[in-house]
């Protein structure tokens, strides 16, 4: 199915591919994974940098709008299926919000969940039915049963080890215990943290907010971008690490690569 001998996935929160593309080169160039997952595209489809990633050897599926959203899967083997969107009808059809694609019988989920706006907002109830969405999609894609793999930007630390100072962030949209409901209630159906299966301890961030003055100097941070699989392929995993360095290269995105690596 891929050309590797065990399989590397990746997922990266990339706030504009066009603009990132050097620290993809980068990065791709010493990192050789079968599956990188990029959210946060920021750019219509005939403008979509498809030669950048055909040049370094992968086949690229995506889907995004002008300025907001965006989600693509450049991968080492072509997907023997693939689509977009959560599927059942509603609106909005998170089209740009998430890719999925099927290799053989592993199934890989791209997803950029909202972010939600502010407690108060209409986007927050929003991003939580987004969640409720989500499970109803990964469920008709063989959850729990079958090999799967849910990654991308979810906009929730879910712990307050996933978070510098969670006392201050009680009401924040990535930390409100609604949304870390919605996150617990989707891994419930079967799914496992396989970041923190091989990484529990504290100070393990993917987000380091531009605003914050040294923010990656001093590790505050955020870990909303995840890597969640299946029991089946959970027990094959060997590594999931955050991947500080493209945070700290010029023109970064605020967000980072974070990575696993399953048996074959």
């Amino acid at each position: 199915m891929f050309p590797l001998g065990n399989f590397r996935i990746a997922t990266f929160n990339v706030n504009s591919v066009r603009s990132r593309l050097p620290v993809l080169e980068r990065w791709i160039h010493d990192n050789k994974v079968d599956c990188l997952c990029l959210q946060e595209t920021k750019v219509e489809d005939p403008s979509f940098p498809v030669s950048f990633f055909e040049n370094l050897g992968y086949h690229v599926i995506f889907s995004g709008e002008k300025s907001y959203n965006g989600v693509a899967v450049a991968s080492a083997a072509p997907p023997d299926e693939y689509g977009y969107g959560l599927g059942d009808g509603e609106e909005p059809t998170g089209n740009t919000r998430v890719a999925w694609c099927r290799f053989g019988p592993l199934t890989v989920v791209n997803a950029y969940v909202p972010q939600g706006k502010s407690i108060e907002h209409p986007g927050y109830p929003m991003k939580l039915r987004f969640f409720e969405r989500l499970g109803s999609l990964l469920s008709s894609k063989g959850v729990p049963g079958k090999d799967l793999v849910l990654v991308g930007d979810l906009n929730v630390a879910p712990t307050d080890i996933d978070v510098t100072n969670p006392g201050n962030k009680r009401d924040h949209v990535c930390f409100h215990e609604d949304v870390k409901k919605a996150f617990r209630h989707l891994c419930s159906a079967g799914l496992v943290d396989v970041f923190r299966k091989h990484r529990p301890g504290e100070g393990e961030f993917s987000f380091w907010d531009y605003r914050v003055k040294g923010a990656l100097e001093r590790n505050i941070g955020w870990r909303i971008d995840h890597i969640l699989a299946t029991p089946s392929m959970a027990e094959k995993s060997l590594d999931s690490y955050s991947d500080r360095g493209p945070r700290s290269w010029e023109k970064p995105s605020d967000h980072t690569v974070v990575v696993a690596e399953f048996k074959k």
